[in-house]
């Protein structure tokens, strides 16, 4: 598959969804532009790539420029610790810090191979997850649902910016209001995505059951 396009498509194939239209409908994606992608008349950027790639569990280097191996390589009943979170009062996600060392915690309970872990540094989410803990999430990258509404969630705001939030509505339909454990509310965000939070591990635990990489 020397194509990016191709490529996308096996992917597609690959994670269950038989129609480029299905794939674009359950992820929230413009049908138009995702089937242009597809097609290869419209080649599409590495950023984007990120997005596919989470959505049907490959790599993005894989999917951008065929690098390396198509699905991420962990131990069974392992998944990866992808970043950092909390180290200010934005409760901003750190991505790589924890990848790039290959560190991995294991599946939590009732999770999936579609398992991420967050490592939290710092103290501004003090009673929801302490310096140390580990914050678990289903890596699905769809738009929020409505059962989401008052919960803590991990979200991604149309700036690209990755964030463990309460979500709140905003001002009108398709906007948000971020509220956050220690620090200001952002209002009326925009959010490409956000997932459930599944399973929070505290300090003392998440010392015992990392395995560093590197």
């Amino acid at each position: 598959m020397e194509q990016r396009s191709e490529r996308l498509r096996h992917a597609r194939l690959e994670a269950g969804y038989e129609t480029a239209a299905a794939a674009a409908e359950a992820f929230g994606w413009n049908r138009n532009t995702y089937a242009s992608n597809e097609n290869g008349n419209a080649p599409f950027s590495y950023r984007r790539a990120k997005d596919y790639a989470a959505a049907f569990g490959v790599r993005p280097e894989w999917l951008y420029d065929a690098s390396g191996a198509m699905r991420p390589q962990a131990a069974q009943g392992m998944v990866p610790v992808i970043g950092k979170v909390g180290a200010d009062p934005e409760g901003v996600v750190l991505y790589a810090t924890g990848q790039d060392a290959g560190d991995l915690a294991p599946i939590p309970p009732g999770g999936t191979d579609r398992a991420v872990a967050l490592h939290v540094a710092g103290h501004s989410m003090r009673g929801v997850a302490d310096d140390g803990a580990l914050i678990y999430f289903e890596d699905q990258r769809t738009p929020p649902s409505p059962d989401m509404l008052g919960h803590v969630v991990v979200v991604e705001t149309d700036t690209e910016e990755v964030l463990v939030k309460r979500l709140l509505r905003g001002s009108s339909a398709g906007l948000y209001d971020l509220e956050s454990v220690a620090g200001p509310t952002r209002r009326d965000a925009r959010i490409r995505w956000a997932a459930h939070i599944t399973a929070i591990v505290p300090p003392f635990q998440a010392r015992r059951i990392i395995a560093r990489g590197g």
